[in-house]
């Protein structure tokens, strides 16, 4: 948990925000839990990995109505409907963040919201619609239903457990065999490996002390933005990493790490300047 610097009208601005992303959210929660594990038509966005729903699109419209109407001085950035609105703060939404799981029917999933000015995170909400869990965040702390998160040290790496999402398929037709040896050298040295195709779900479960570190490759800010704040309101470590020398904000950055309190996994953090290093000597990314 930390303040940071923030000034007395910052932590009560980040406290309104965050109530009004949950409020958001709830409104949002039933029209995904009445869709769940429904015959839901799904469309491909960029490939078969990668889909979206009418109630992506649905859920979002929602957040997105509730939020400018709460907090007219806002730009929304949603990950369906691109950027509506102008203002100081700035809400980077996800309406169903593990779309795949919902359409599969896989209890993994949430909706993700974050706001931030001038690139500083203030306030997070990732809302699990189907265990009905609410982790909130503000400028002071991370919550679980209203209850501080303040989960304690993480153990070592022989005896901890991850989740990540690589080696996606887009990121094997970047890294071939080079990714899934990163992915066996974490098999062999974490108790568990989890994927669960959901950046902010782990990083909610990172916040909450139930999983112990999460690594992500080629992420947007609406993954992770939320997620990010959560641990670090927890006292964990939020590490974003990019592929050129560009200066971004941590949650804007494609490439994360995070950890929770006291947590050092020294092989995760050879594997991600290694997947970098070798990316970048390929030219196989873009600016970032």
């Amino acid at each position: 948990m930390s303040t940071e610097n923030f000034s007395t009208p910052d932590i009560a601005l980040a406290a309104r925000l965050r109530s009004i992303a949950l409020d958001a959210a709830r409104l949002a929660a039933p029209v995904l839990r009445g869709a769940f594990r429904q015959d839901v038509a799904r469309e491909n966005k960029t490939n078969a990995h990668d889909l979206v729903t009418a109630f992506d699109r649905q859920s979002e419209e929602i957040i997105r109505g509730h939020l400018l109407a709460a907090e007219p001085d806002s730009l929304v950035l949603g990950e369906e409907g691109g950027s509506t609105g102008a203002g100081s703060i700035e809400w980077i939404v996800d309406p169903i963040d593990g779309t795949s799981n919902f359409t599969h029917g896989v209890a993994f999933f949430c909706i993700s919201i974050a706001a931030a000015r001038d690139g500083v995170l203030l306030a997070a909400v990732v809302l699990d619609p189907i265990a009905d869990l609410e982790f909130t965040a503000d400028a002071q702390h991370a919550y679980l239903n209203g209850t501080i998160l303040a989960p304690g040290s993480r153990p070592d790496q022989k005896h901890a457990n991850i989740m990540t999402d690589y080696p996606s398929a887009e990121a094997l037709e970047v890294d071939g065999e080079a990714g899934l040896r990163e992915f066996g050298a974490w098999v062999g040295a974490f108790a568990t490996v989890r994927r669960k195709v959901s950046a902010a779900m782990a990083l909610a479960h990172v916040a909450a002390g139930w999983c112990d570190a999460t690594i992500g490759f080629d992420t947007k800010p609406w993954d992770v933005a939320a997620g990010a704040l959560l641990v670090r309101r927890a006292g964990g470590t939020y590490l974003g990493f990019r592929y050129d020398v560009h200066t971004l904000p941590d949650h804007e950055a494609p490439c994360f790490l995070a950890l929770g309190p006291g947590a050092d996994y020294p092989v995760l953090d050879e594997s991600i300047h290694r997947i970098i290093a070798a990316r970048n000597a390929r030219g196989s990314v873009g600016s970032a």
